[in-house]
């Protein structure tokens, strides 16, 4: 009797066992299959081209295979039609720079997430916010800056199917001085100690080393604060925190290992300092001046604006959720950004839309579009192109996203009517595909 109880037990932990095994395993594909024909009244490319009216795109597994106009393009046999109207398709937009990974500004816990949250929390936040950002249309983002590595983590679980959410490219820790931007200052000494493996580097060969932490545990870029920030305590927001030698290391080390580096930079000086070190690209660079423009579109450097912060941060001010010095510093770098942008246009500046969306809320990053025009003064199909191919080409990704032609990875979004005409009607997509995968079909999630 005894032996039949502990066996019915065993056999019920096996159970037990495999039925967990089994949850824990992939569900979503990673890839599309079959051919998926789309037709809509037109289609904007991501080059800047002009829309191309009565649009048809062909897809068969996760590529892109035809792309045209009716009667150019023929339909294979069998496929599936996709009829989406009176609607656009464009590219997979892309935002540059995204925190993915914890609570945004504004959440009632995050003034207290650094030493309430559990380490295993921020990530969770991760999954609900990757999958509002592709349900926005998103379907690759860059993340600027994660704690131990959990935007890598997300970004595995992406690509193998257990959650839904965009295309990754991932930087694992920011790097810059101790007590500046990267670093968590306010604290009480001993509670928030980081070291390079964190992040926090002072002097060449503690750059050097941060860097190739990074890209050890999986950062497929590299960033760096080049100056203060809004929302770190205690520095002023566009003083240079990085000399030239080290950021002239941090760049060097970074292009050994192949890879890229975005410099969170305010200030002019600290602008003009990591563009003659060779970043790939300057994030906010709300106080950019002429100087600075005409440096960054002679080394093709990249602005990646990120005026939904400064959009979001000027509010918090305004409503008492940023108060001292953190206010004043949103007051002056959100109002900067606005100019800092039609400085950049005139200079002929290359201009990738990113949000630094954990600053705003996640899945309202289209609003960015709406902020290059009214705020920078760009067109509609400018900001398209900012968000589509000109993003692609600041990740280095320009051969696999960002544009609709032939051979490129089916990330392929719809939104209503002609955005040229409405730039509004890019924050509500009616359908969202990544890598052939629908996710999203009448306005409504599939996965």
């Amino acid at each position: 009797m005894l032996h039949s109880l502990f066996r019915a037990a065993a056999l019920a932990l096996a159970g037990a066992l495999f039925a967990g095994a089994a949850a824990a395993q992939p569900t979503l594909p990673t890839r599309g299959t079959g051919t998926v024909v789309l037709r809509a009244a037109r289609m904007i490319d991501g080059t800047g081209a002009a829309p191309v009216q009565n649009a048809v795109i062909v897809v068969t597994d996760d590529r892109i295979v035809a792309v045209g106009s009716a009667g150019s393009v023929q339909v294979p046999q069998g496929a599936r039609v996709v009829d989406l109207g009176n609607a656009t398709l464009l590219p997979g937009f892309i935002d540059a720079h995204t925190h993915i990974i914890g609570r945004a500004l504004g959440d009632p816990g995050s003034a207290r997430a650094a030493t309430h949250d559990f380490s295993g929390f921020g990530p969770i936040l991760g999954v609900a916010n990757a999958h509002a950002t592709l349900m926005a249309g998103f379907t690759t983002i860059r993340n600027l800056g994660s704690p131990d590595f959990d935007d890598i983590a997300l970004r595995t679980a992406i690509d193998q199917g257990y959650v839904a959410g965009p295309r990754m490219q991932t930087a694992g820790h920011s790097i810059g001085i101790t007590g500046g931007h990267c670093d968590e200052n306010g604290f009480r000494p001993g509670l928030m100690e980081h070291d390079y493996r964190e992040g926090i580097a002072n002097g060449a060969d503690e750059i050097r080393a941060a860097v190739r932490y990074q890209v050890k545990y999986g950062a497929d870029v590299i960033k760096t604060c080049a100056t203060g920030g809004v929302l770190s305590e205690g520095d002023a927001v566009g003083v240079q925190q990085y000399t030239a030698e080290e950021l002239g290391a941090l760049v060097q080390e970074s292009t050994n290992l192949e890879r890229r580096v975005a410099a969170h930079a305010h200030g002019a000086e600290g602008i003009i300092a990591a563009a003659n070190a060779g970043v790939a690209s300057i994030e906010h660079g709300s106080f950019l001046n002429e100087e600075g423009a005409r440096l960054m579109a002679r080394r093709g450097t990249f602005l990646v604006p990120t005026l939904s912060a400064g959009e979001t941060v000027m509010r918090a001010a305004d409503s008492g959720v940023l108060t001292g010095l953190r206010a004043e510093k949103a007051r002056q770098a959100g109002a900067a950004m606005r100019n800092a942008v039609r400085i950049a246009r005139r200079a002929g500046v290359p201009i990738a839309l990113g949000t630094d969306a954990g600053v705003g809320a996640h899945g309202t990053n289209g609003r960015e579009f709406e902020l290059m025009v009214e705020w920078g003064g760009m067109t509609p199909l400018e900001s398209i192109t900012a968000g589509t191919g000109s993003a692609a080409k600041l990740l280095g990704w320009e051969n696999r996203i960002g544009t609709l032609r032939a051979g490129l990875l089916a990330d392929i979004v719809a939104v209503p009517g002609d955005p040229t005409a409405n730039v509004h009607a890019l924050t509500t997509p009616v359908f969202v595909m990544k890598n052939g995968v629908v996710y999203k079909e009448g306005g409504a999630a599939v996965r």
